[in-house]
Parts: structure tokens; sequence; C-alpha cells
């Protein structure tokens, strides 16, 4: 069964956490970050993890640049280690990395390889289409 994350999240539960692309600076200025900031408790300066109802994985260094692939795979690693620990919580994705950071679902949707199988993580459905897309073939 996919889990989808909502298209549009306006409100959370206690235990329900929006997962937002935030940059290595904190700096949750625009985007799903800034609306982590504005309604999800992020705080600003905190570049990962928990804050609040949501959870920061970065997509962008200090300079606001896009960050290597590798990278930010590492950051999903260990995030999906909060994820696998935390089963009492409910994650929502969003398409980290392919709004600003200019990325796309091709290239983000496979570094999510474990949260796939998680029951508490919900992904974006283009991120669960382009997976079974790659199974099938």
């Amino acid at each position: 069964m996919n889990n989808y994350t909502p298209e549009f999240i306006d409100s959370l539960e206690e235990n329900e956490y929006f997962v937002f692309g935030s940059n290595e600076a904190g700096i949750h200025g625009a985007g799903a970050a800034k609306l982590a900031l504005d309604k999800f408790n992020a705080q600003y300066g905190k570049p990962f993890g928990f804050q609040g109802n949501s959870f920061a994985i970065p997509t962008k260094d200090r300079n606001i640049e896009t960050l290597p692939l590798e990278n930010i795979k590492e950051y999903v690693a260990l995030s999906e280690v909060f994820f696998e620990q935390n089963p009492d919580k409910i994650f929502y994705v969003t398409k980290i990395g392919c709004g600003l950071a200019g990325l796309t679902v091709a290239e983000v949707a496979p570094l999510f390889n474990k949260a796939y199988t998680l029951e508490n993580v919900y992904m974006p459905e283009e991120f669960y289409d382009y997976i079974s897309w790659i199974v099938e073939e």
C-alpha cells in the first residue's frame, strides 16, 4: 500500500511531521521551508532534523546552492533512521529538492529507498510513480 503525502498540507496532528527541504544555514525563507517555519514550528538556523511538527532535510548548502546528490543522499539516509526509530509518528515527505533546488523526481525519489518500506512515511505520489516505473522495467 502506498501512503501518499497530501498535495496541500495546512494543519497537522500532534504526531504528524511535515518533511521539507532546507539549506545548511537553516534559513527557511521560501517554498516548503517557509511553510514549515510559518505553520509547523520549524526553527530558523536549524538545518536538519525535528523542529516542532516539521523535519528538515538539507538540499542546499550554506550559500543556498543545490547540494550534490551524494550529500542529499546522506541526509536522507540519516532521516530514514529517525523515521524508522519513531514508528508512532507520521512523516509527510514533500517533493524535497524538486522545487527551489531544481532537482527532478527521477533524481530525488530513489534516494528514499528505505522510506518506501516504512508504514509511517508518506511520500509524494510522483515519487511512488517513478519508483514503480523503475521496478517494472
